[in-house]
């Protein structure tokens, strides 16, 4: 008996969810590829269309995982490279954390790089200009200060109420964390930890007493503290950048001399004259 026939209309919505279906995994391959998605996560996923991706095609988009590596772990773990990620068992989700396990600890571990320095001076200007890098992971920490125009939540910084800030301490969820001109700052530890892991540089965006911190918990951290051309072209910069009342724009220059005295406590200093000098000298020092 002949299977019955689609009709036109059928034919177009059925093309619609195979084009639909595509992209979810297409899109997902990216995300796998950047680091915005974990590789283990997607064998929750509910999608059809994630679940009925290959898994060889999966594997592939991880980092550090080609062909030939991939080609490997299926004949280590005597899974099928035809298997589809919905069809992946326990036991065979267990082999394949072992594997990447033993993928990470054949890595290299990256360094960790503590960038400081008062407010304006320029730091996130020089970091910025280094997250297109494949060799750099730059840290995105966590604030309950209000979000300004132009910043993007997750991008800029993770912005979270003064209630979530607190139980993240609670939970031992910071490397460092620190009150800053009315508001609490900290670096999220676990994504640090896994960018290193993974052999990536790791650069924090951090003030000085979380610098400080980091330099206690972590021995093995690079200090560099960025340094206006002058005091003079420091207090221009925060007074222009009109982000802030004048109240806090004063408290942030008195930050600023008290931050200045301190750079004797950093490995390295970098005087900010012009931006692309600061970034070449912080990927020296980072590749050193």
């Amino acid at each position: 008996m002949l299977p019955p026939r689609l009709s036109r209309r059928d034919r177009r919505k059925a093309g619609e969810k195979a084009v639909a279906a595509r992209q979810e995994r297409a899109k997902v391959k990216e995300q796998v590829a950047n680091g915005q998605l974990f590789f283990f996560d997607l064998f929750k996923d509910e999608r059809k269309s994630i679940s009925r991706m290959k898994l060889s095609d999966l594997l592939q988009a991880v980092p550090g995982v080609g062909q030939i590596r991939a080609d490997i772990i299926f004949d280590k773990t005597g899974i099928s490279p035809s298997r589809r990620i919905g069809g992946v068992g326990k036991r065979q989700l267990e082999l394949l954390r072992q594997e990447f396990l033993l993928i990470k600890n054949s890595r290299r571990s990256g360094k960790l790089l503590v960038v400081s320095g008062p407010s304006g001076v320029g730091k996130s200007t020089i970091t910025n200009r280094l997250r297109a890098d494949n060799r750099f992971w730059i840290s995105v920490s966590a604030t309950t200060r209000q979000i300004r125009t132009n910043e993007v939540g997750g991008v800029d910084y993770h912005f979270v109420s003064d209630e979530r800030f607190n139980e993240m301490i609670e939970s031992k969820e910071f490397l460092e964390w620190a009150d800053f001109a009315g508001a609490k700052y900290g670096t999220p530890k676990q994504p640090v930890d896994e960018a290193l892991a993974d052999g990536k540089n790791v650069i924090l965006e951090i003030e000085l007493n979380g610098a400080r911190q980091v330099r206690k918990n972590s021995k093995d951290a690079i200090l560099i503290f960025i340094e206006p051309p002058s005091w003079q072209e420091l207090e221009t910069r925060l007074i222009n950048r009109g982000t802030e009342s004048k109240q806090s724009t004063q408290a942030r220059l008195d930050r600023a001399k008290e931050e200045l005295s301190a750079a004797s406590e950093f490995d390295h200093i970098v005087i900010n004259h012009q931006v692309e000098e600061s970034v070449a000298e912080l990927v020296s020092l980072a590749l050193a």
